[in-house]
């Protein structure tokens, strides 16, 4: 994987000229401010979960249009033809756009680290919670990518990439918190295990200040799980 870096850098700079990414960022800004906001209360206790928990929400909408064209693009100009045919393997190209998306999402989340100087300006608030959240976000944010990238993989459309990847990221994280949500005790325990093993279900605890090891292998082995089956989209089209 030498080159995974090269394309990485190559990715994350396309990004600075591309208005849908100014457009995402615009938008994301203005949903975390309204969001931290709500938290910066005064007579409340100080912290960021409630911009924590409603991020992974806006995350499911605005991480598919960030990471729509990363191959769509490539299949529907052509361009991807002379990537695959350089000295460079299927793995590389996923995980240099992987990593290129990721970083500008960590890019994204760079602001909101203000929010968190306001915090300890005015407030007692305590950084263990908020170093969870973040931690937690970043692996929703890795999670995320990976999924819109293996469905950018599978089409010359940028629209129906992003919209696949918006149902996907619906059904394995608003589904499952959903079904908790309203049904409660009464799901029988096969659903209610099917139910706890969705996105937001995995990632509360990081927004509440507990790191947990099994959420973070969870997590990992997921976003591996997409990025693999990339790899394997690319392999099948490249003898196509």
């Amino acid at each position: 994987m030498k080159r995974a870096p090269v394309i990485a850098r190559r990715e994350i700079s396309s990004y600075f000229y591309s208005p849908i990414a100014y457009v995402a960022m615009f938008l994301f800004l203005v949903a975390a401010g309204y969001l931290f906001w709500r938290d910066f209360v005064p007579g409340q206790p100080a912290g960021m979960r409630n911009i924590f928990d409603w991020m992974v929400w806006v995350l499911v909408f605005i991480i598919p249009v960030l990471s729509m064209g990363l191959l769509s693009q490539e299949w529907s100009t052509g361009t991807i033809e002379p990537l695959m045919t350089a000295p460079i393997d299927e793995t590389d190209v996923v995980i240099g756009k992987f990593l290129g998306a990721f970083g500008f999402f960590v890019v994204l989340m760079v602001p909101t680290l203000l929010y968190v100087v306001l915090l300890k300006l005015y407030s007692q608030a305590e950084l263990g919670p908020i170093f969870s959240g973040y931690l937690g976000i970043l692996l929703v944010g890795a999670l995320f990518v990976a999924v819109g990238l293996f469905c950018s993989s599978l089409t010359r459309s940028q629209v129906i990439a992003a919209v696949t990847a918006v149902a996907i990221l619906f059904l394995i994280t608003i589904v499952p918190w959903e079904m908790l949500r309203v049904e409660g005790s009464t799901l029988g325990g096969a659903w209610r295990t099917v139910a706890d093993q969705g996105v937001f279900n995995r990632y509360a605890d990081f927004s509440r200040g507990v790191i947990n090891l099994a959420h973070i292998v969870f997590f990992v082995a997921v976003t591996s799980v997409f990025l693999f089956l990339t790899v394997k989209v690319l392999e099948s089209r490249r003898w196509k």
